[in-house]
């Protein structure tokens, strides 16, 4: 993956320029200098140059680029800056799913950019508490303003029952309405006629003292136009007046009243069920809206553990976030998809003839002169004393693996928390000679023949013809660290005393320093002890037959001390161990066999 995909970006900082930027507030001033980037597992830091204007984090691959356009930016309005935990070079920025790892070149430094971001982002608006308090308040009283119309809308459309009593209670106040104006237009009759009443009764009086009528002896009026006073008077009062039918309009007006107290008690009663409805709904939504950020907050965490499974915190060190069964099943996934890139390649290729010089074999009989020669020979014997001894008794060897003739042993031994089990196994190949194996197990030029796990290497210093130093790096296997190593390979033909000892042959592996080979902060140097020691047993023939690779034996102990460095767990480096080393035995040996079948015997 490029280092131009922020999600697994990160980095550090060495030479810092502040600049003034023309235009803006002296307190804000265009920030840039090299950081170190966490690119990808491949790659990991690499120097950028990093730039800090205008509120946006930018990088470049060197300042020498920055006029074609940056890598990648971060908008720092809504970041997040962790200063690391254990590393107090380094600096993670994230946002939202996109995380940049960087390291300054030193604490300082570091210091430097943190300030200088929050300076930037304070400028902005967003790095003052108090704006973003008053940012969110608007948001959430927007928000709760408009969810508020829309529930409430949302409830009274599904309301009919409510609204039909409320169309039942304007009814009952028209008819209220409607009773109140007929009896108020009673009042206002009865008192313009008892106004009229007044007026005629006193004009009548003053006509009755002019003109006051006679009466009989049965005491009746004689004179009078309009029929008897008590009838002048009765029709007077009723001039001009409508009647009302006080009865019925009261039994209206208690069946109205009646109505209106009977529609309140059932709106009261649909309220008080809409607001139990309204609760349970609202406890619905809450328990809903609950799930959902649960849901959401657990698919954030996969989503960032997934985005950022490969950044820095995540690979072999002391503060590795990954827990022990997940780097194991990280490395033994990304060993099978090795084994299986392998088994392609060597069904689609057709191994090249190679052939090198065989050296006389006296040239093996002894150490040669280099600076080396001494330290070669005390390895030398001490592989021939030790290595071949039985692995019963005291030993405390363990059977870890049998397969037909192969056996592998080990001894758990561990150093200041580092696993450094000594690994012993022995094997019987037949159709093969000691010399044969140790030729193309020393011999450099059929290395990557048979060897899987080896990324590249070069031979340092040659020392003499059977002894040279080797530099190479194995393939990384995430989460563990890449690994290199530093050794002298050297070749020898052990001299027998005994004419009925076996023919032995011995390859001696062993680290040591060189200043063409320093240790690099890329990869961890391991430090070896190997050894393959081969002896050969051969049959007699029948009769006057020649010796055939039918006739030959041999017998192969192999031996390994690795010190691995780093911090890989003791568990996943036993587990390895077992796996892989006896497929390399097997592969190697069958490598053997196949060169060798329609070869001349070599002894």
């Amino acid at each position: 993956m490029s280092d131009n995909q922020s999600w697994n970006s990160s980095g550090s900082e060495e030479d810092l320029e502040p600049k003034e930027e023309y235009g803006q507030a002296a307190g804000v001033a265009e920030f840039s200098g090299v950081l170190s980037k966490w690119t990808n597992y491949i790659h990991g830091w690499q120097d950028r140059w990093v730039v800090l204007k205008n509120n946006t984090l930018s990088y470049y691959k060197s300042q020498d680029e920055t006029e074609y356009g940056c890598r990648g930016s971060l908008c720092l309005s809504k970041a997040v800056i962790t200063p690391h935990e254990f590393d107090e070079c380094r600096l993670d920025i994230s946002v939202n799913d996109s995380v940049w790892y960087l390291r300054a070149h030193d604490p300082y430094h570091r210091n430097q950019w943190i300030d200088s971001i929050e300076l930037h982002r304070v400028d902005s608006g967003y790095g003052s508490e108090s704006s973003l308090r008053r940012h969110g308040s608007m948001l959430s009283l927007i928000s709760a303003t408009s969810g508020y119309s829309a529930t409430s809308t949302s409830s009274f459309k599904k309301g009919h029952s409510l609204r039909e009593k409320l169309a039942e209670m304007e009814t009952f106040r028209d008819i209220l309405c409607r009773q109140v104006d007929t009896l108020q237009k009673y009042f206002d009759s009865c008192a313009d006629a008892e106004s009229r009443d007044e007026f005629q009764r006193d004009k009548i009086m003053e006509d009755d003292e002019d003109d006051f009528p006679s009466t009989r002896t049965d005491g009746e009026f004689l004179h009078n136009n309009n029929g008897s006073r008590e009838k002048l008077f009765q029709t007077l009062s009723l001039k001009g007046i409508n009647g009302i039918d006080f009865k019925g309009e009261a039994i209206t007006f208690k069946a109205t009243t009646a109505g209106i107290l009977a529609t309140l008690t059932h709106c009261i009663d649909l309220m008080v069920k809409r607001e139990d409805s309204w609760q349970k709904r609202l406890e619905k939504e809450m328990e809903k809206r609950r799930r959902i950020e649960e849901s959401y907050k657990s698919a954030l965490t996969d989503l960032k553990k997934k985005s950022h499974f490969g950044g820095p915190d995540y690979e072999e060190g002391p503060n590795s976030l990954i827990n022990e069964d997940e780097f194991f099943d990280a490395v033994e996934a990304a060993l099978d998809r090795q084994d299986k890139m392998e088994e392609q390649c060597q069904t689609e290729k057709t191994r090249v003839q190679r052939s090198s010089p065989v050296p006389p074999g006296d040239v093996y009989s002894s150490s040669g002169s280099h600076r080396f020669a001494d330290k070669v020979e005390e390895m030398v014997q001490n592989h021939m004393t030790y290595s071949l001894q039985d692995v019963g008794g005291d030993a405390n060897w363990q059977l870890v693996v049998e397969e037909g003739e192969m056996k592998v042993y080990r001894r758990e031994v561990e150093e200041n928390g580092i696993v450094l089990d000594p690994l012993k196994a022995t094997h019987s190949v037949k159709g093969v000679t000691g010399h044969e194996v140790c030729h193309f197990f020393w011999d450099t030029a059929y290395r990557n023949d048979w060897e899987t796990t080896i990324e590249n290497f070069s031979i340092v210093e040659t020392l003499s013809d059977n002894a040279m130093i080797v530099y190479q790096t194995h393939k990384r296997v995430w989460p563990a660290s890449q690994r290199d190593v530093l050794y002298l390979s050297a070749m020898r033909k052990m001299v027998t005393n005994n004419e009925n000892d076996p023919d032995t042959w011995l390859v001696c592996n062993f680290s040591v320093d060189h200043d063409d080979a320093q240790v690099s902060s890329r990869c961890v140097r391991a430090k070896i002890n190997i050894a393959m020691i081969c002896q050969t047993l051969v049959s007699p023939p029948e009769g006057d037959k020649e010796i055939s690779r039918d006739n030959l034996l041999c017998k192969i102990t192999y031996v390994a001390n690795v010190n691995p460095g780093g911090w890989a767990p003791a568990s996943v480096l036993r587990a390895v161990a077992k796996r892989e080393y006896p497929k390399f035995l097997k592969r190697f040996t069958s490598y053997v066999q196949e060169k060798t079948a329609s070869k001349p015997i070599l002894f």
